[in-house]
């Protein structure tokens, strides 16, 4: 089995960003959008990476969704970075393109993971952790935070024949970053979740960038509170605790491995100007992840039977701010208080 053509499904932000890198590695690569005006940008003029300390500019292939119908040829490699409530349709939008051997890695937030096997079979799924900060407010644009040299992805199979397949594709993605090799992916997914929890939904209910929402000693400590709940009932799921980012995992009791883990993303994946990728899709009128994060941590600790108020009060003001019912401001930091005097 060999792959000589990849697909990168979902090219936002850190899909194209990453879809370059493959591209400058010298790989047959094909990027597939649903933003028009995006697609026709990377056409037309290439796409632009702007980096901390370096711009590139890479010509790249593009496709619309509408136009995967069209497609006569098959992908042995297929990432996917749409939301995560996309998943679904997003693999069965690529399951009748996929040649017999191929491989379909979910670089997404959330357990993504089990929509992709239920589509597809564990066989063929790869589920994988993505620490890459990036922006994208223009077609054809990406403003990357993290490059390639400081970005890093966790990458494991579902099943014994997906994952003897791992490293033949952390070889490909390691074009974009650092990559380890997870036997039990559905863990290291699960840290990923508990960092997520604590940090991206909760800074964007204050519409604030993630700097000054954890300046706040209060607003700090109720996002701490956040991912010592989902790390509770990662643990009560079944799932373990094991190092991600790079960061060891030693003899720490869950609340403190909670903790610092949050302390890990704010010290080597955020900047002063971060944009949650939950407040950027706010911010362009879209809907956001929430019920992948945070609700699914609410879900299944009702589930388990784990007490999760502080998630709960999280996926409450969000979903408010998601129908219009409230805005996103900094006036939502009182309400969030309440919660924490009667905790």
């Amino acid at each position: 089995m060999s792959i000589t053509k990849i697909a990168v499904l979902g090219t936002g932000a850190n899909g194209a960003s990453i879809a370059a890198d493959f591209v400058k590695a010298g790989l047959d690569v094909t990027l597939i959008e649903q933003w028009p005006d995006h697609v026709e940008a990377m056409n037309k003029n290439g796409l632009t990476v702007k980096m901390p300390e370096r711009t590139e500019h890479t010509e790249v292939y593009a496709i619309h969704l509408c136009q995967v119908a069209e497609l006569k040829t098959t992908f042995d490699l297929v990432f996917i970075l749409v939301k995560a409530y996309d998943t679904r349709w997003a693999a069965e939008l690529i399951k009748p393109v996929l040649s017999d051997s191929a491989i379909v890695v979910g670089l997404q937030n959330g357990m993504s993971i089990n929509d992709l096997a239920d589509v597809l079979g564990p066989d063929r799924s790869m589920g994988a952790v993505i620490e890459c900060c990036s922006n994208m407010f223009e077609p054809g644009v990406c403003i990357r935070e993290t490059p390639p040299e400081e970005s890093w992805f966790g990458l494991g199979g579902l099943s014994e024949i997906s994952h003897s397949r791992a490293e033949e594709v952390a070889e490909i993605l390691r074009h974009a970053g650092t990559v380890q090799v997870y036997d039990d992916i559905r863990s290291a997914k699960w840290m990923k979740l508990v960092a997520n929890a604590s940090e991206l939904v909760t800074s964007a209910i204050l519409d604030v960038p993630l700097f000054d929402a954890v300046a706040d000693p209060k607003m700090r400590k109720f996002m701490e509170d956040n991912a010592k709940e989902a790390l509770a009932v990662c643990l009560a799921s079944g799932s373990r605790i094991v190092p991600i980012f790079g960061f060891t995992v030693a003899d720490q009791e869950p609340d403190t491995y909670a903790v610092n883990l949050l302390n890990e993303v704010l010290k080597r994946f955020s900047f002063p100007d971060t944009l949650t990728t939950v407040l950027q899709d706010w911010r362009k009128g879209r809907r956001a992840e929430i019920n992948d994060i945070n609700g699914l941590v609410v879900s299944e600790g009702l589930r388990l039977g784990i007490p999760t108020p502080a998630n709960s009060m999280t996926l409450r003001l969000a979903s408010e701010i998601e129908s219009g019912v409230r805005k996103a401001e900094p006036g939502n930091l009182a309400e969030i208080l309440e919660y924490r005097n009667g905790t």
